[in-house]
């Protein structure tokens, strides 16, 4: 069985209403540890040790943030500077983070239409993910597509629970070794992977 860490950030969780509900049942979820960065750090004082400790004993990293300026919340990007050190996380003796796999779990306003490049955005969500993806290569992980929620303006309740099934199931399924890697790793998002499997 694999272990899950899923590294959550979301500066306005009290206005949330597609990522609290994603959320839900996470932390109850066995060989899932579920770890909110600013409930853990409302003042930005990362503890590094502590972080390089949870990452070593975990085989899947995930980032769950609101895609924010088409990167991370500032929490996370803070965590990346002063967590993943040259000679612990890259380098040539930087080899902790080595054959971990991981992934993002995005929520988006805008539909996937608007991520192309003849969309609103100009870019795939694949290409504005290009600076954490490599990131995850330099640290030697291996990186996959991620899961994006889109339109969550507008998404209904019936399709954001949707969502929530679909993105646990996934997390269930790389836990318990019921996931194709090399099928995954060709895909533009892992919701794809998903539609297969229905």
């Amino acid at each position: 069985m694999k272990k899950i860490l899923i590294i959550f950030a979301h500066p306005a969780f009290q206005k949330s209403r597609v990522n609290a509900r994603l959320i839900e049942g996470l932390a109850q979820m066995e060989g899932i540890t579920f770890h909110d960065l600013y409930q853990a750090y409302p003042e930005f004082d990362i503890d590094i040790a502590a972080e390089q400790q949870l990452l070593t004993g975990h085989d899947v990293i995930v980032f769950h943030h609101p895609f924010f300026w088409y990167s991370t919340p500032a929490l996370l990007k803070e965590w990346q500077d002063l967590v993943l050190e040259h000679g612990w996380a890259y380098g040539s003796q930087g080899n902790q983070l080595n054959d971990k796999w991981f992934f993002n779990i995005i929520t988006t306003g805008g539909g996937a239409a608007a991520y192309s490049q003849q969309g609103y955005n100009f870019y795939t969500i694949r290409q504005l993910l290009a600076p954490i993806e490599q990131t995850a290569r330099l640290c030697k992980m291996v990186f996959l597509p991620p899961y994006v929620v889109h339109g969550t303006h507008a998404i209904t309740p019936e399709e954001i629970e949707a969502y929530r099934e679909k993105g646990q199931r996934l997390l269930t399924m790389i836990r318990d070794g019921d996931f194709d890697l090399a099928a995954a790793m060709q895909l533009q998002y892992l919701n794809d992977y998903m539609k297969r499997s229905d």
